[in-house]
């Protein structure tokens, strides 16, 4: 497939390293020439330097015969207007669009029906980021928490804590100890190392647990790994930002919010904003603000600021002063691992969350949803299956049969309003959503492959 991204940022770096390696065709455009020749020398991929929306610069990026362009700069008016040119101008197929400013997405329907600007996909990261941090409060013992087949089936990753039951037992025993629970064990990481799971292998302390499960059996699952918090209900945000604001809207039903926000002008526009949340002026870094608006008592503290170093520093500074779960937005994927070991409980990556949108609209194979997980080395994808027997690697075949590529398990099926969870002798048939998860993503090529329906289908 022929690809153009524009923008050479965070996102649109991470979207072509997971895209260059899949015989992909990749053009990337920017300004900065330094961040194109960084990527060139790592990449396998053609760059062009110049402004993204210019006709010219489209035409050399290869817009003629394009077939996707996905628009990621840091300005939306670029990223839409862009996305225009190249359906007027170049006829491009696809055209994806990042839209962040959140004007524009309260007038989504106008402005990217089917009367209004020519984007095939419009994605808002502080939309997906808030969608996110919405879950992990929900399961206040999740690292992540993701969805497939609308909301049916999610993919939660735990860590064993000593003295949950079924830690220190091998992964049969969830069997005898959930008897009318169907889970599934998608993959295991051990000090940082994949683990295919087997019946035999033990769940030891530390390990990160990837199950899928029926949406009302996670909690059961999560309660065999480790001892269930009670459930959240004093938030601490900090930042006023899109991402802030958005999260004050979703959680202040159904908690008690507080907002701190280091801009006098932008605290007074959210406090008029919001219904419910205690909107503060102040420095998230502040330890006597902090210690007055009784930092001990919270149960979270979402620190969602423009400044990951801001960010880092504030959850670390809450999690020192008594606050029970912290987490952290931040940016730059080579800090995620090393803040999330330390004394912060979760790293909120945005890229991350943008990136599995986007890579779902990429897929070949009518693969609907994907997840990227662990920074981008794994991934959890859910597949439609089209096609018979004789059109299709995947229909009317047993589970056993199907000849995955090394480290992929297929770990649950939804078969309508039927979620199964897969089994050796589970039977594909047409039209199932089959939930895979891949601990090595270099084998992505492979799986859709797997899930293309042959020329004798009709």
């Amino acid at each position: 497939m022929k690809i153009i991204i524009l923008g050479a940022g965070q996102v649109g770096s991470s979207l072509a390293y997971n895209l260059a390696s899949e015989a992909n065709d990749i053009t990337i455009v920017d300004q900065n020439a330094a961040l194109l020749h960084n990527l060139q020398e790592h990449l396998d991929l053609s760059t062009v330097t110049g402004h993204a929306a210019h006709p010219y610069i489209l035409l050399q990026a290869g817009a003629e015969d394009a077939d996707m362009l996905i628009a990621v700069t840091n300005s939306d008016e670029t990223n839409m207007l862009a996305c225009q040119i190249a359906h007027i101008l170049f006829h491009t197929p696809s055209r994806i669009a990042r839209v962040r400013e959140s004007d524009y997405i309260n007038h989504k329907e106008k402005i990217f029906g089917p009367n209004g600007l020519a984007i095939t996909l419009h994605i808002s990261p502080e939309q997906l980021v808030t969608h996110y941090i919405q879950r992990l409060i929900e399961y206040p013992d999740a690292l992540q928490v993701l969805d497939f087949a609308g909301g049916k089936v999610q993919l939660v990753a735990v860590k064993a804590f000593y003295g949950g039951p079924l830690v220190g037992q091998a992964l049969r025993s969830f069997e005898t100890y959930l008897p009318n629970v169907e889970t599934r064990v998608a993959a295991m990481f051990r000090r940082g190392k994949a683990i295919i799971p087997e019946g035999d292998t033990v769940i030891e302390v530390d390990d990160e647990v990837f199950f899928v499960a029926a949406t009302q059996n996670i909690r059961h699952v999560m309660a065999a790994l480790r001892e269930l918090e009670r459930p959240y209900k004093r938030i601490m945000i900090a930042g006023g930002g899109n991402v802030g604001t958005r999260l004050c809207h979703a959680l202040e039903k159904k908690y008690i919010v507080k907002l701190i926000e280091r801009d006098m002008a932008r605290t007074q526009v959210i406090s008029e904003m919001v219904d419910k949340t205690i909107v503060l002026h102040g420095d998230a870094v502040d330890e006597n603000l902090l210690c007055d608006e009784n930092i001990g008592e919270t149960d979270i503290f979402c620190a969602v600021t423009n400044d990951e170093q801001i960010n880092i520093l504030s959850a670390m500074l809450a999690k020192r002063m008594g606050a029970r779960k912290v987490m952290a937005l931040i940016n730059r994927p080579v800090y995620m691992d090393l803040v999330q070991s330390s004394t912060i409980d979760i790293a909120i990556s945005p890229e991350q969350a943008t990136i599995g949108t986007l890579l779902a609209h990429i897929r070949r194979g009518d693969v609907v949803v994907v997840h990227s997980l662990r920074n981008g080395a794994a991934e959890a994808i859910e597949a439609i299956a089209h096609g018979d027997e004789n059109s299709s690697k995947v229909v009317g075949r047993r589970i056993d049969q199907i000849k995955l590529p090394p480290g992929t398990t297929i770990d649950a099926i939804v078969r309508g309003e039927e979620v199964i969870m897969a089994h050796h002798n589970t039977v594909i048939k047409p039209e199932d959503h089959v939930i895979l998860f891949l601990t090595d993503k270099k084998q992505i090529t492979a799986v859709e492959k797997l899930f293309q329906v042959g020329f004798m289908f009709l």
